[in-house]
């Protein structure tokens, strides 16, 4: 049974940084693409990143610069590196096996002004 667990959500003050984990079981995630997406309130949810098996990444134009998406394929965990938040950033994170229907619980992320 694969399940992927996020941690690492919070509450900051804009232009600080958080560090979000995603552990998985149940799959061997070195054989897949990973992304994080995010869902804000009244918003539908949204791509941030994606890391490729090679390691090539790409990021939504909004957390470009400011966001850094890795992964840890001895600890079959992804992460996702966030500095300078601003209050946009606030949302929901989800990790997702990229193009799957495989997702986590969520962690809340909330930037204050």
């Amino acid at each position: 049974q694969v399940r992927l667990v996020e941690s690492g959500g919070g509450l900051v003050q804009a232009g600080g940084s958080l560090r979000l984990s995603c552990a998985a079981s149940g799959i061997i995630l070195r054989s897949r693409a990973m992304a994080w997406y995010r869902q804000a309130p009244g918003n539908q949810r949204s791509w941030v990143a994606t890391i490729t098996i090679g390691g090539s990444t790409n990021y939504a134009d909004s957390v470009k610069g400011r966001f850094t998406i890795s992964r840890d394929n001895a600890k079959n965990a992804v992460y996702l590196q966030m500095n300078s938040l601003k209050p946009e950033d606030t949302a929901v994170y989800y990790c997702n096996i990229f193009g799957s229907n495989y997702w986590g619980q969520g962690t809340q992320v909330t930037i204050s002004s």
